[in-house]
C-alpha cells in the first residue's frame, strides 16, 4: 500500500507548509488554552491527515508505512498536541479494524475514521496493567448475542474526543489467549469518562479514564468476529505505532536542534556567538549524530515493514527493529531536548521559549507504546531465541 511518488510529494508540501504557516504559530495558544482550535482540527480533516494510512479502498489516503513515517516527521517538527488530534486515528485507533477486522467493519468503520467523522481511541491500559498488558483485567461475558463489559481503563488517548473505542478486554481464561478486542462505541449506556489528566507535558492533548458499568456491546462487534485474537490484534498494531511514534520523535529532535542553532548563532557572551565555542559545538554536534543515526534507523526499519507480505503478518525481526527504533529514538530526543535547553542556559528554562516545552513534551515518548525498558525486553527476548 502507498500512493505514487507525485502524489506524496505534493502531500509532504502540503504538510510542511501547514506545519510552518499555520501549527507553529498557533503552539503557544494551544499551551494556554490547552486546546486544539476547532479550525485547525477543521484543517487537518481537509487535508486527509486523519486516513493517511487507511487504504483508498476505504477513504483514505493509502500511505505506505515509509510514507508515513515521512509525514509524521515532518508533524513532529511542532508541538506534539496537533499530532495528538489524528494519531489514534491513524495509528492504534484504526489498524486494528483494518488488519483484523471482518469486511463489513471495515466498510462500516473506516471511512469515517478516514474523514475524521469518526475519531477512535484505543483502550488497553489499565490501572494494574501497563506494561504487562496480558494481565488485564476489563471484563466481557458473553449474555445472549451480547458481551457485558465491566472495568477500567487509564491513560486513553482521545478519549474525550472518541465516537467509539478499539477496546481490549477478557473475554476468557487468563493470559493473552483469553482477550478480545471490541469495537465500542462511546455513546453505549454505562460507558462513562473520568477527569481529564492534568500531564507534565503536551498540553491540548487529552487523556482521560474510561470506565464500563455493564456496558453491552452486539457479539458482532470483536474484530474479526473471533474472540481470543485481541492481544495478537494489539501487538501487531503497536508496530506500526512504534515506527510512527520513533518519527515524530525524529521530527521534534529536528525541531528542538533547529532551535538551539538558531540560539547559538545569535547569543553573545565574552564578545563571541556562544555558537563559536566547541563546547557549545559538541552538544549540538552530538545531537545531529544522534538524530541522524535515529532517522536512518527508521527509514530502513519502515521499508523492511513495507516488504512484509501483509501488514496483518507478523514479522519477530521487523517487530524487534520497530523496538530497536523506539528505543533509540524516543531516549534520542530526550537527549537533544536536554542538549537544547543547555545551549539556551537560563532562557531554557523559561516558558518563553520553545525548548522549555519540547522539553517536557518529549519525556512521555519514552513511556507510551510500550516503554523503553518494555522495548528491552522486546529485543533481548527476540535476539536470545535465535538459534
Amino acid at each position: 500500500m502507498a500512493i505514487d511518488n507525485e502524489s506524496f510529494d505534493l502531500l509532504l508540501a502540503s504538510v510542511q507548509r501547514f506545519v510552518r504557516e499555520r501549527l507553529i504559530p498557533a503552539e503557544n495558544a494551544v499551551e494556554e488554552q490547552d486546546e486544539v482550535p476547532a479550525d485547525i482540527v477543521q484543517d487537518m480533516k481537509d487535508m486527509g491527515l486523519f486516513g493517511l494510512s487507511i487504504p483508498e479502498a476505504y477513504g483514505g489516503i493509502g500511505l505506505s508505512m515509509e510514507q508515513e513515517c515521512r509525514v509524521a516527521y515532518e508533524i513532529g517538527h511542532t508541538a506534539l498536541a496537533f499530532r495528538s488530534v489524528f494519531g489514534t486515528n491513524v495509528g492504534i485507533g484504526s489498524q486494528g479494524i483494518l488488519m483484523d477486522g471482518t469486511e463489513e467493519q471495515k466498510q462500516t468503520i473506516l471511512p469515517k475514521v478516514a474523514t475524521g467523522e469518526l475519531i477512535m481511541s484505543f483502550a488497553l491500559t489499565e490501572p494494574d496493567a501497563g506494561s504487562d498488558s496480558a494481565a488485564l483485567k476489563t471484563r466481557a461475558e458473553l449474555d445472549g448475542d451480547h458481551y457485558v463489559l465491566n472495568g477500567t481503563k487509564r491513560f486513553i488517548t482521545n478519549a474525550p474526543r472518541a465516537g467509539a473505542f478499539t477496546l481490549m478486554a477478557r473475554s476468557d481464561g487468563p493470559g493473552a489467549s483469553g482477550i478480545s478486542a471490541f469495537i465500542v462505541p462511546a455513546d453505549l449506556p454505562g460507558l462513562t469518562l473520568g477527569k481529564p489528566d492534568k500531564k507534565m507535558g503536551q498540553r491540548g492533548t487529552k487523556t482521560c479514564d474510561v470506565n464500563m458499568d455493564n456496558v453491552r456491546v452486539p457479539a458482532a462487534n470483536i474484530i474479526g468476529g473471533v474472540p481470543g485474537q485481541g492481544f495478537k490484534t494489539a501487538m501487531k498494531v503497536l508496530d506500526r505505532g512504534r515506527l510512527h511514534i520513533s518519527a515524530v520523535a525524529c521530527g521534534m529532535a529536528q525541531r528542538i536542534l533547529n532551535e538551539a542553532v538558531a540560539y547559538a548563532q545569535q547569543r553573545k557572551q565574552f564578545g563571541k556567538r556562544i555558537g563559536d565555542f566547541q563546547l557549545v559545538q559538541a552538544m549540538l554536534a552530538d545531537s545531529q549524530a544522534e538524530l541522524y543515526a535515529g532517522w536512518s534507523m527508521v527509514q530502513d526499519c519502515a521499508k523492511r515493514y513495507d516488504a512484509k507480505p501483509s501488514p496483518s503478518v507478523s514479522d519477530p525481526d521487523v517487530s524487534m527493529r520497530a523496538s530497536c527504533c523506539k528505543l533509540f529514538c524516543t531516549e534520542m530526543v530526550g537527549r537533544v531536548a536536554d542538549r537544547g535547553v543547555q545551549v539556551h542556559g537560563g532562557s531554557g528554562y523559561i516558558n518563553e521559549f520553545p525548548v522549555e516545552r519540547f522539553y517536557r513534551d518529549v519525556r512521555l515518548l519514552r513511556l507510551y507504546e510500550g516503554t523503553t525498558q518494555i522495548q528491552q525486553i522486546i529485543i533481548g527476548r527476540e535476539l536470545m531465541g535465535r538459534g
